[in-house]
């Protein structure tokens, strides 16, 4: 059955719209072109699409050239502003961008863990309200929130957990209250970092991949053809709550300590450093990334890969030796992961797997490949702690332009 005209019009619009947020701006002349629609189809969806308010004129093709086909066309991108939120247990890291992605302002702020629930909402709601103000924006149409936890699939909220900050929470509820305009979304922070890594990180050639997660605690997202899988309760990932040998006892079912966490959690990681001697490099604290960091960064001096670090005071032997220990512990929880799922890829993700780089990859790969007959590649993510806003950026653009580039009175279907 054809479609309608209303239909075939939405779609249309619909394919142009995402050529130009994939494209950027573009001709008429180019849109014909990319969507196979005649020469009249193009000039009304640009016709409409300019009255909506969607796209202007940005430019010109050519200097010499003149007419209908020599404009070019790209959304407007001050018809919305987004932020993103990272929220971690020891703070909150804020992003303001426009409607096709670029970031206007940024700032992260701090939060101790002896603040008050009250205190760390009101800190957050304010670094918030400081920086739409520096990208120069009015409001904010959506707003995207990546947070550690577990997120209700049916209700969408964070659920309440004892590993926890209490102001998490509070914060998803205190930000609508004070931008009851804004839409305000909740995902958990793997998951988000997923998403990233693959349109824009380790991921790009994977429809089949898990993200394992190495910061303060440890997750994984799981991403299987091409969709993020969130499991009946959300839980799909809570890799730390994975049984594995080496721990002293068994996680239960509010506490991960004794699970997988035990072992590859950053306070696991700075534990293990110590008993080959490591200490970070550059004067860092005793912190996962730097005892990662100076550890790789010792052995690939040894190999003549870089030159030797200026503050490398541990032998390359007993670097070698706890990264090979890491290796092995890390294993142990993916070798489960792989034995289910069959990814074909893991990337090693966050500020510790951005910070064990191709070495850490590399010897986690061979270990993998010795426990199990099903091909792996591991890989170290691209984009380290960062991704969690990228990708909070990421999903709110999409929910803002789904719903800007819809038409109220004829939904458009998905191209």
């Amino acid at each position: 059955m054809p479609a309608s005209p209303s239909t075939a019009r939405a779609i249309n619009d619909r394919l142009a719209l995402s050529l130009l947020q994939q494209e950027g701006p573009l001709t008429a002349g180019q849109l014909k072109q990319l969507t196979g629609l005649s020469r009249p189809t193009v000039a009304d969806l640009v016709e409409r699409l300019t009255a909506a308010g969607l796209i202007a004129v940005v430019g010109e093709a050519g200097e010499q050239r003149r007419g209908p086909n020599a404009k070019v066309y790209g959304i407007v991108a001050d018809r919305a502003h987004l932020a993103a939120l990272d929220v971690r247990t020891e703070g909150v890291a804020v992003t303001v961008a426009d409607l096709v992605g670029r970031v206007l302002a940024e700032a992260s702020v701090p939060i101790d863990g002896d603040t008050g629930t009250g205190p760390a909402v009101e800190q957050a709601v304010a670094l918030v309200e400081r920086v739409v103000k520096e990208a120069g924006a009015d409001r904010l149409h959506t707003v995207g929130i990546g947070a550690p936890g577990l997120i209700d699939p049916a209700s969408g909220e964070l659920r309440d957990s004892g590993g926890l900050p209490a102001w998490h929470r509070r914060l998803v509820a205190a930000l609508q209250e004070r931008l009851p305009e804004a839409r305000v979304s909740v995902e958990n922070e793997t998951n988000l970092a997923a998403l990233a890594e693959q349109r824009d990180g380790a991921a790009r050639d994977r429809d089949t991949f898990v993200l394992l997660w190495l910061g303060h605690g440890t997750g994984a997202a799981v991403v299987l053809d091409g969709a993020l899988r969130r499991g009946a309760s959300g839980g799909t990932g809570e890799i730390g709550f994975l049984p594995v040998p080496g721990t002293a006892a068994l996680p239960s079912a509010t506490d991960c300590a004794g699970g997988f966490h035990s072992l590859a959690a950053a306070a696991a990681v700075v534990d293990l450093a110590a008993r080959y001697g490591m200490s970070p490099a550059g004067g860092e604290g005793p912190s996962a990334v730097g005892v990662v960091r100076a550890a790789v960064d010792v052995v690939e001096a040894a190999v003549g890969r870089v030159r030797e670090p200026s503050n490398g005071v541990v032998p390359a032997s007993s670097a070698g030796r706890f990264l090979d220990a890491l290796a092995d512990r890390l294993a142990v929880g993916i070798a489960a992961v792989v034995a289910i799922l069959d990814p074909g890829c893991v990337v090693l993700g966050g500020e510790v797997g951005r910070a064990g780089g191709e070495e850490l990859a590399a010897r986690v790969q061979d270990r993998i490949a010795r426990m199990t007959p099903l091909p792996t590649e591991v890989r170290s993510t691209t984009l380290g702690g960062g991704a969690v806003l990228r990708g909070a950026l990421l999903t709110a653009r999409e929910r803002a332009q789904e719903e800007l580039f819809t038409p109220r009175d004829r939904p458009l279907p998905r191209v």
